[in-house]
C-alpha cells in the first residue's frame, strides 16, 4: 500500500486572529478558515450564510423555458407522463420528487427505474418501449440521458417526447429532445455546475412552481433533495450548500412518511443530524435496494403515506443492506487473496480485475476500497457469459473519464466523470482496456499518483476542548468541496488498542500533554495494525462530539496513522546501518552497538516467531515485529530494525529460521532444526562483536 502524502495548509496566524474577532468564531474555525483561503471577514461571512437568496433563477438554465412549457401543456392535454429515473439514491430521491410534484399538478404520471442488474444505468429501448405501449407519450430523465443519443432518436420514431435533465458530463452532441436541462452543457450560463440529478430535478420543481415563494418549496422538498445530494457526493458548495442547510434543518421534522420511518429504524432521531448521518449510515440503507436490484422499494419508501408501508420499506432496505454488506466483503477478500498471490497486479499505476458473476450492485464500492487501499485507479468488471458491466474509481489526479474516452474502441458502453465510471464491454477486448489504461496512465502521469489527504493545520492536545469541537459545526454541512476540517497532532503514546465490530475496526488510546483521546481508525482490524501499544505515532484526524448517556467528550477519528517523524528517522538510521553492514561497507562502533542483539534480544525474537507464525509461517512488516517483540520484552528496550534483522541473519545461519523480504513485509520460516543451536558460533555476530572491539 503507498503511504499517503499529507498537505499541510500554511498557517495565517494573522488572518485566523481577525476572522476570530470579527466574526466571534472559536480559533480553530477561524484557524480552519484561514487555511482555506478564506482572507476577509465578508469571504468568510458569504461562505457561512446559508440563506436563500443563494438559490438561482432556476430560468437561467438552458431549456428550462422549453421543459416547463412542454410539461404545462401535456398536464394541460391529459397526456400520460412517466419519469425515468434512476437506481442510486439522487436517481431515487429526484425520480420522487419530480413524481410527487407532477401528481400536485394534476397530472396522470407513472415513473421508471432501470433494474442495475438486468439494465444497467440510463436509458434503454425496451424500457422506453414497454412506457410507450402503456400509453406515455411525454418522457421525462432525471439524473441520466445526456448521452443516450441512440435511445432518444428510438423514442422520437416512436413520437414519444423527451425531456433530459441530468448533471453528469455531456459529449459534444447532445441527445434529440425537446429539452436537455443539464448546467454542464458547453453553452450554459447557470451559475453553478454542481447540482445533482435531484438538484436539477428540484430546479424543474421550482421552475413550474415559479409563483410559489422559494422558502416554501424549501421546507417542502429541501429533506429529500439534501440526501441526495449529500449521497451522490456533490461539493456542498454554493446552492448546494444552502439546500443541504435548509434539508438537515428541516429531515428532523420530515414530513415524509418513508424517511421518518427509516431515521427511526436506525435511531436517528434522537441523534443530531448531519451530513455525515446521511453518508455513513442512511444513503447506503438507500443504496442498498438499487445495488441488489430492488430500488423500486426505495422509491415506494419515499412516495408512501402509509406509516405501516413505510416501517416494512424501512426494515427492508435495511435487510438488503446487510446482504450487500455479504456480497461486498466475499469479493473484496477474493480480490485481496488474488493480489497476495499476484503482487504484480498492484505494482502499475492502475489495477483492472474481472471475475465470472460478481455482483453488479456492490462492484462499485469494493472498486473504491481497493482505490484508497492501494492509491490506484481501479475497474471491476464483473463477467456473465462474453459480456460483463464494470465499475470504476479514481484518485485524485487522475480522470479516469477521460482514459475510458481513449479507450473507447474497447468499450461497449461507458459514462461517468473524473472519480467514476460505468462501463460494459466484450471478453475479448478486457486485456486491451487493462494495457490501454496502463498506457494511458503511464503517458498521462510522470509522477508517481500518490492518495492525499488535505490537512488543515497542527494541533495541541489544549486546543482540542469541547467548546471549540462545538464551534467547528458552525461550518457544516461538511462534504465535498467543504470537508469536515483534518488536523494533525505529532507524537500521540498509543496506552491501548482494541478492535471492536468484529475486528473490523480499531480503538486507539491516545495520550499526549496529560491528554487522553479515544480515537477510532475505521477499516483497520487490529489483526491488519501495524503499531503496537505503547509506539507513538502521528495521525491525522477529524474531531467530534460524542455524546454518551448523556456525557458528552471530544472524540477523533483517524483519517491516517503512522509511525511519529522521530520513530520514522530511527528506523531509517537502523535500516542504513545494516545495509552498509550487510554490504560489507565498514561501519562505526556506534553503529556496531545498535545493530548487535544481546541474548535477551534472540530469545525474545525467536519466542515470538514460534509462539505466532501460523503453519510454520509468519509474514509480517520489520517496522511491526521488532516493535512487538519491544513490547513483550522489557529487557529490550533498545530492540530496532536493524538489531531485528541481524538476529535473523543470525538465525538463518544457524539453520533456525529462513526469511526473505517482499513488498514491505518479511516472510520468515521455521526451518526443522534440531539440537541445540550455538548462536555464538555465528560469523554475523562475530563481525558486530569484532567491530565493537575496535
Amino acid at each position: 500500500m503507498k503511504e499517503k502524502r499529507w498537505l499541510l495548509a500554511a498557517e495565517q496566524e494573522e488572518n485566523a486572529r481577525q476572522l476570530a474577532g470579527e466574526l466571534h468564531l472559536g480559533k480553530l474555525t477561524a484557524r480552519v478558515l484561514a487555511a482555506r483561503g478564506f482572507t476577509s471577514r465578508e469571504e468568510a461571512a458569504g461562505f457561512l450564510t446559508r440563506s436563500e437568496v443563494g438559490i438561482h433563477d432556476p430560468f437561467l438554465l438552458k431549456d428550462m423555458d422549453k421543459a416547463v412549457a412542454e410539461i404545462r401543456s401535456a398536464i394541460k392535454q391529459g397526456v400520460k407522463i412517466a419519469v425515468y429515473g434512476d437506481y442510486d439514491v439522487d436517481g431515487v430521491t429526484a425520480t420522487c420528487i419530480l413524481v410527487q410534484q407532477l401528481k400536485k399538478m394534476g397530472a396522470e404520471c407513472l415513473y421508471y427505474i432501470p433494474d442495475r442488474q438486468g439494465e444497467g444505468y440510463g436509458l434503454n429501448v425496451g424500457a422506453i418501449q414497454s412506457l410507450y405501449d402503456q400509453g406515455c407519450r411525454l418522457l421525462i430523465t432525471v439524473d441520466s440521458g445526456i448521452t443516450a443519443q441512440e435511445e432518444a432518436a428510438f423514442a422520437a420514431r416512436l413520437g414519444l417526447r423527451l425531456i433530459i435533465t441530468d448533471h453528469h458530463e455531456c459529449k459534444e452532441t447532445l441527445p434529440a429532445a425537446v429539452a436537455v436541462v443539464n448546467p454542464r452543457r458547453a453553452d450554459s450560463q447557470y451559475p453553478f455546475r454542481e447540482l445533482a440529478g435531484v438538484g436539477v430535478a428540484f430546479k424543474l420543481i421550482c421552475a413550474l412552481e415559479d409563483q410559489r415563494d422559494i422558502g416554501a418549496l424549501l421546507r417542502e422538498y429541501a429533506d429529500v433533495v439534501a440526501i441526495g445530494t449529500i449521497a451522490d457526493v456533490m461539493p456542498l458548495i454554493g446552492e448546494n450548500r444552502v439546500i443541504v442547510s435548509y434539508g438537515l434543518e428541516y429531515l428532523r421534522n420530515t414530513q415524509n412518511a418513508g424517511l421518518k420511518a427509516l431515521m427511526q429504524k436506525l435511531g436517528l432521531d434522537v441523534k443530531p443530524l448531519t451530513s455525515n448521518s446521511v453518508s455513513f449510515v442512511m444513503a447506503p440503507r438507500i443504496n442498498a435496494a438499487g445495488r441488489m436490484g430492488g430500488a423500486v422499494c426505495a422509491a415506494r419508501m419515499f412516495l408512501t403515506e402509509d406509516p405501516q408501508e413505510a416501517g416494512d420499506l424501512a426494515e427492508h432496505l435495511c435487510q438488503l443492506n446487510h446482504q450487500r454488506q455479504e456480497e461486498e466483503n466475499e469479493i473484496y477478500e477474493q480480490i485481496l487473496a488474488h493480489i497476495q498471490a499476484q503482487p504484480e497486479l498492484i505494482r502499475g499505476k492502475t489495477l483492472v480485475l474481472w471475475g465470472d458473476d460478481w455482483h453488479n450492485g456492490v462492484i462499485g464500492i469494493v472498486s473504491s476500497r481497493l482505490a484508497d487501499r492501494y492509491g490506484l485507479p481501479c475497474v471491476l468488471i464483473s463477467m456473465s457469459g462474453d459480456s460483463g458491466k464494470g465499475s470504476g474509481r479514481s484518485i485524485k489526479g487522475f480522470n479516469l473519464y477521460a482514459a475510458m474516452e481513449k479507450n473507447a474502441a474497447f468499450l461497449e458502453k461507458y459514462g461517468g466523470h473524473e472519480l467514476a465510471v460505468g462501463v460494459t464491454i466484450r471478453r475479448e477486448n478486457l486485456e486491451a482496456l487493462r494495457r490501454g489504461l496502463e498506457e494511458y496512465a503511464q503517458q498521462m502521469q510522470t509522477e508517481e499518483i500518490v492518495p492525499c489527504i488535505g490537512v488543515d493545520c497542527q494541533v495541541a492536545p489544549e486546543e482540542l476542548t469541547m467548546k471549540e469541537v462545538r464551534d467547528l459545526g458552525v461550518m457544516e454541512p461538511f462534504g465535498m468541496g467543504n470537508p469536515q476540517p483534518v488536523f494533525l497532532m505529532r507524537d500521540a503514546i498509543a496506552e491501548e488498542i482494541t478492535p471492536i465490530s468484529h475486528d473490523r475496526h480499531i480503538r486507539l488510546h491516545l495520550r499526549k500533554n496529560g491528554r487522553d483521546f479515544q480515537t477510532f481508525v475505521f477499516g483497520m482490524g487490529a489483526k491488519s495494525c501495524r503499531f503496537v501499544e505503547g509506539d507513538l505515532l502521528d495521525l491525522v484526524f477529524s474531531a467530534e462530539m460524542n455524546r454518551y448517556r448523556g456525557a458528552e467528550t471530544v472524540q477523533l477519528v483517524a483519517k491516517d496513522v503512522r509511525w511519529a517523524r522521530r520513530e520514522q528517522e530511527a528506523d531509517q538510521t537502523a535500516i542504513e546501518s545494516y545495509q552498509r553492514f550487510f554490504g560489507g561497507q565498514s561501519i562505526s562502533q556506534e553503529e556496531a552497538q545498535l545493530l548487535t542483539p544481546t541474548r535477551e534480544d534472540l530469545v525474545a525474537v525467536f519466542r515470538h516467531i514460534k509462539a505466532n507464525g501460523e503453519d510454520g509461517c509468519l509474514i509480517l512488516a520489520g517496522e511491526t515485529l521488532y516493535r512487538k517483540v519491544r513490547h513483550e520484552a522489557r529487557a529490550c528496550g533498545k530492540m530496532n530494525l536493524g538489531k531485528l534483522l541481524v538476529c535473523l541473519d543470525i538465525f538463518q545461519e544457524c539453520g533456525i529460521f529462513s526469511y526473505g523480504r517482499q513488498d514491505g513485509e518479511l516472510m520468515i520460516r521455521l526451518e526443522n532444526y534440531q539440537g541445540k543451536a550455538d548462536v555464538n558460533g555465528s560469523s554475523v555476530l562475530k563481525r558486530l562483536l569484532t567491530i565493537l572491539k575496535g
